[in-house]
């Protein structure tokens, strides 16, 4: 089977693919309340009754794991491939233009919607490269399994799940990156810190503040209350905050107080420095505020000198740090919640090769208690796969052959769901230089883009199954 023939099968199969990522993201798969059958909700478990069912109407073998994952097989052999692909997303969020969450909408060569990227396009792609080799009738010694989780985006617990009761295959991918192969995937500190104080009755003063959707997720929202300072009054504050930050503010009054909300831009907070930190801006805002002294004036204050707006990389923390292979540290400032008389928050750190124990959570430790927070936290190992694997050769070979672009590994502050399996990569389904708006508002994919990894993934199974 050469590449002709591929690209001629596929001649008339993105109706077939856009019919599949619009069942897909037309279910709203955010985590929920777990369920018999349903460990993750029943958003989660209604896509993946999706996807098998497509796996079945593709001739694939499909089989639902007790809610946790889903499979596609091509046949019963041993497994030579497996392709890890997930059906749950982050939240919406707020601010779509395009069109809603999920409702997906083809406009030219884009399809927009919650998933469209992440990761149901590239599942769909998975399961229409599948259907590929079926139908093309190439002889196969060994088996691909698709697997389709439920729970990347809420802590790869399905995936976890699926492994402590089936092997690992030779050869792994996920779909859930970009091109051309990313071999590295830096290591993580998400830490949570606490403070409380007694509740405190002089004027002005903040109320509540509530930040975050996810701790993976730099939140393009927040909002917080005051008592004591009217709309007019915090207007010139929150004019020049917006000058400082870049975010947008609003106050109006609700209930005897003046609530105050940021809006600064979504962002995955594996990249966190292409968004705006809706938390930062509105604590940058409060700290200029005439505030009364008291516990929770002093929290911001200590936050806003710990994990300043602007600051990706950790330099105020001490943390800053960067090696060739992973890059930079970068640092997500992503969930903060607070009440009259305690606070709860934590951020979401991507950490290079170089960092460790000594350099990163210890320091890190060291500067919220010695500023009076209580810390607790552990850093996750990084994942690396050497590039000159037989596998890797592999996917780059194949990579400039349907691209024409250089092959090569990068890395990723990202996580998918190889972090944890040998040998394992993401590969695909974005272009390089394409921004599919990941984890913010109107994401979208490049239907070339999934039909070329569609196309690419057909060889690349033949390749490893034949």
């Amino acid at each position: 089977m050469n590449k002709a023939q591929i690209d001629a099968y596929f001649q008339d199969k993105e109706p077939l693919l856009i019919d599949a990522i619009r069942r897909l993201v037309s279910i709203d798969s955010v985590e929920g309340t777990p369920a018999p059958g349903a460990p993750f909700g029943p958003g989660p478990a209604a896509a993946l009754a999706e996807g098998l069912a497509i796996a079945e109407e593709y001739g694939l073998i499909a089989t639902n794991h007790e809610g946790y994952v889903g499979t596609a097989d091509l046949n019963t052999q041993e497994d030579a491939l497996h392709i890890l692909g997930h059906l749950d997303v982050v939240g919406p969020g707020e601010g779509w233009t395009v069109t809603q969450p999920f409702v997906p909408l083809v406009q030219g060569d884009l399809i927009y919607g919650r998933g469209t990227d992440d990761d149901k396009g590239p599942v769909a792609a998975s399961l229409l490269a599948m259907k590929a080799v079926k139908d093309l009738g190439v002889p196969l010694k060994r088996n691909c399994r698709l697997i389709m989780g439920t729970n990347e985006e809420s802590g790869s617990g399905d995936i976890a799940w699926y492994f402590a009761r089936h092997p690992f295959a030779p050869a792994t991918f996920s779909p859930d990156s970009g091109y051309p192969v990313i071999n590295t995937e830096k290591g993580s500190l998400r830490p949570t810190f606490t403070r409380s104080w007694p509740k405190q009755d002089a004027l002005p003063r903040l109320c509540w503040l509530h930040g975050g959707i996810r701790f993976n997720v730099l939140p393009g929202d927040a909002s917080a209350a005051v008592a004591g300072l009217t709309p007019s009054e915090l207007a010139p504050a929150m004019a020049a905050a917006a000058e400082r930050t870049g975010a947008a503010f609003d106050a109006a009054v609700e209930d005897g107080v003046t609530v105050i909300h940021a809006k600064g831009e979504q962002a995955h907070a594996a990249y966190c420095q292409a968004g705006n930190n809706a938390i930062t801006a509105l604590i940058d805002l409060l700290c200029a505020l005439p505030l009364a002294p008291g516990g929770a004036t002093d929290a911001i204050h200590d936050l806003n000198r710990l994990l300043p707006h602007g600051d990706w990389q950790g330099k105020a923390l001490g943390i800053a740090q960067e090696e060739p292979i992973a890059g930079p540290l970068t640092l997500a400032f992503s969930l903060l919640e607070i009440t009259e008389t305690d606070l709860k928050g934590s951020f979401d750190s991507r950490v290079p090769l170089c960092a460790n124990e000594e350099n990163c959570l210890q320091v890190a430790k060291a500067a919220f208690e010695g500023s009076g927070f209580a810390y607790e936290g552990r850093m996750g190992a990084p994942h690396h796969t050497p590039a000159d694997s037989d596998f890797v050769q592999v996917l780059l070979k194949r990579y400039e052959e349907y691209t024409g672009l250089k092959g090569e590994c990068l890395s990723t502050g990202g996580g998918t769901y190889v972090h944890d399996i040998p040998g394992g990569v993401a590969f695909g389904c974005s272009l390089p230089g394409f921004d599919t708006r990941l984890h913010s508002t109107d994401e979208r994919a490049r239907i070339s883009d999934l039909m070329l990894s569609a196309r690419l993934f057909t060889h690349i199974i033949i390749d490893l199954c034949s």
